[in-house]
């Protein structure tokens, strides 16, 4: 592969990434922590750009995506992947990306409501340019992502240049605890289950560059990781920027799409809300093409389901269920989510520390079977659905339990007394 087109593949890989909810994130994070806001980007970073980065770098190491679960038994393969895609696919994801585009990029400059329109055209273009996975490449890594960076990179310009207000201070969490809390943050962007997904879309474009060896499908996916990581990081950072200074222009903002709504009207006017429906449409139609190519790629790859009919009923789903609501949506579907993301990591963590069977394997069903129990009281713990007398004990017991990460110490642990095991299990094989 050459060198434009890794960089290609690089580009695109942080479009798939780039959606209107990440652009949103870390404006109201910077705001709430003032001072402090590198301190919260910083562990944000580790956890929102860190752990997709190293997920790409495992699934490349595997050479395909759907060897992450060749270690478990068929039905809970199959489950867990239909699961993430149809949750990250119409469920969930892709009918929130056609929502959020209509609201940012549309609903500003109507007067009636077009969402029924909006979605189906909208649906209909991410469609059109779905159907030539074999392009994603060009018109993703080599047209879109530029044009992206570069009405990204104006607002950032514009905000150094001329900055709307001074830091903040800092809300008590922040702080106490910084860059702890940017690191929940950065957990709660549930971007480490989209790279799963985006597993799919990312290997399929190293091997449409004529690349077919295990090591070298490696190799590529570590530099992509590499500039997707560069990328990210620096759009993070330069969204958590306008956060920090955006005290005068909208102080004690509900959410970070108002800061960036009046950040860029307070720069450019009129315009600067142009300037923002781009970009929003933009980032939310590359995330709705990944996410279709993922979905259609693995009924292809696994059922032999036709891609162009995947995708079809893939997005003809998504335009039904995006007239539902933002928060009917979300309220149906961020429960999977949320279970399904500690899931996805503790593959991840088992793939990078443990031997990866031809089989079946008990010690990865257990891993996924703890995780499962522990997300789901993560989920319950977030959706506020666990009663006081339960909360107490978990608060003081479990760790990492008011983080959002009870699962993560138990899988912890599994993971190391698998590892000591088989460590044993090797000494004891006579040579």
């Amino acid at each position: 592969m050459n060198r434009k087109d890794l960089i290609a593949i690089g580009f695109m890989t942080f479009a798939l990434f780039l959606g209107a909810g990440n652009l949103i994130f870390p404006p109201l994070m910077a705001q709430q922590a003032g001072e402090y806001w590198l301190l919260a980007i910083a562990g944000f970073l580790l956890t929102a750009v860190g752990l997709p980065a190293l997920t790409i770098i495992v699934l490349g190491r595997l050479s395909s995506a759907d060897k992450l679960t060749s270690s478990l038994p068929k039905w809970m393969d199959r489950s867990f992947w239909i699961l993430v895609l149809t949750t990250l696919g119409p469920a969930f994801v892709l009918p929130r990306a056609v929502t959020v585009a209509y609201e940012m990029g549309i609903k500003p400059f109507v007067n009636d409501n077009y969402l029924f329109i909006f979605s189906i055209s909208f649906c209909a273009l991410t469609l059109l340019l779905a159907l030539k996975p074999g392009r994603l490449v060009d018109y993703i890594g080599k047209v879109m992502t530029p044009a992206l960076i570069s009405m990204l990179a104006l607002l950032i310009i514009a905000a150094i240049i001329n900055p709307l207000g001074s830091t903040s201070p800092a809300t008590d969490i922040y702080k106490q605890a910084p860059t702890v809390n940017g690191l929940i943050q950065g957990y709660m962007t549930l971007d480490a289950i989209a790279a799963v997904a985006f597993g799919w879309v990312i290997i399929q474009a190293i091997k449409s560059k004529g690349v077919t060896s295990t090591k070298a499908i490696a190799k590529y996916s570590r530099w992509i990781a590499g500039i997707y990581a560069i990328l990210m990081s620096s759009c993070y950072l330069a969204m958590g920027y306008l956060g920090a200074t955006s005290s005068n222009i909208a102080p004690n903002a509900l959410n970070g799409g108002e800061i960036l709504t009046r950040y860029a009207a307070g720069e450019f006017g009129q315009a600067g809300q142009v300037l923002l429906a781009a970009i929003t449409l933009m980032a939310c139609l590359t995330t709705t093409i990944g996410l279709t190519n993922a979905n259609a790629q693995y009924y292809k790859n696994t059922y032999r389901t036709p891609f162009k009919i995947s995708a079809t009923l893939i997005l003809g789903l998504t335009a039904i269920v995006s007239n539902f609501g933002l928060e009917t949506i979300i309220e149906v579907s961020l429960p999977a989510i949320l279970i399904l993301c500690p899931i996805a990591i503790a593959l991840i963590l088992a793939t990078v520390s443990l031997p990866l069977p031809n089989k079946p394997s008990t010690t990865h069903t257990v891993i996924v079977l703890i995780a499962t129990l522990f997300g789901t009281i993560d989920a319950l713990s977030i959706l506020d659905k666990l009663p006081l007398t339960v909360i107490e004990p978990l608060t003081k017991w479990l760790p990492f339990y008011s983080a959002h990460m009870s699962w993560l110490v138990p899988v912890f642990i599994t993971i190391v007394i698998s590892k000591l095991l088989s460590f044993r299990s090797e000494k004891m094989i006579p040579a």
